[in-house]
């Protein structure tokens, strides 16, 4: 499959477009609805045909894209189990599989970060949302966060992928793009080098981040796909 990568300046949120060379079909994960108009262009620009948009978890520093590329797209709206979404067209449990062209998309759990929050494999590479960021992992203290559980996600599910898979984050906040899982599992600030559980979950509860700023508005909307609620007519 080949993919690329897309920025969010505002939200440094990554997302990724995938599609299968031969068939041109293809799923965008994470999209982010102020970058809507860019990524229609490349899609139209690269000849794809969307069939999906996948979300990580419910993201809450951005508006999500997935309801309007529905709209505008056909495009299916795949998110984890227990994301909560309103109307979303297929609820993804762990191992599933997704398929685009001649290829397909394997759904790994990785709760934590939220209690819902999915990662998503193809050979080579793994995108891991929120979960497991570069040198680092998202935040555990908001949507039924749980640094115990985001700690195994991380080492049971996602370390124990082959070394060289290469890891795309949710995330550009380190600089880098990627990483691979061999890296992240030595030199990971927070979790790599062999740290231990109970530390784990100290390092979390002593963050103390803010809220993301657009959480108010992000969230409730982001429960609609992207899609704000109609206003009621007067009669």
């Amino acid at each position: 499959m080949q993919l690329q990568q897309l920025h969010d300046p505002r939200s440094t949120t990554c997302s990724y477009l995938i599609w299968d060379e031969a068939t041109r079909e293809a799923a965008i994960l994470d999209p982010v609805q102020d970058q809507l108009a860019r990524d229609l262009r490349l899609l139209k620009d690269l000849g794809l045909t969307l069939r999906y948009a996948l979300e990580t978890h419910v993201p809450i520093d951005h508006i999500t894209a997935s309801g309007q590329l529905r709209e505008l797209l056909d495009a299916a709206v795949l998110v984890p189990e227990g994301y909560g979404s309103k109307n979303p067209d297929v609820l993804l449990r762990d191992n599933d599989l997704i398929p685009l062209g001649n290829g397909r998309i394997r759904v790994i759990s990785t709760p934590g970060h939220t209690g819902c929050g999915v990662s998503y494999y193809i050979p080579g590479a793994v995108f891991t949302g929120d979960t497991l960021l570069v040198g680092s992992c998202g935040r555990t203290d908001l949507q039924s966060g749980d640094a115990g559980v985001l700690y195994d996600s991380i080492t049971r599910r996602l370390f124990t992928l082959p070394d060289d898979t290469v890891v795309y984050p949710g995330h550009n906040g380190a600089g880098r793009p990627a990483s691979s899982i061999l890296d992240e599992k030595r030199h990971n600030h927070r979790i790599g080098n062999g740290r231990t559980r109970e530390d784990f979950i100290a390092i979390m509860k002593n963050l103390r981040l803010d809220p993301p700023s657009a959480l108010h508005e992000a969230l409730p909307v982001n429960l609609r796909n992207g899609i704000a609620a109609m206003e009621p007519r007067s009669a």
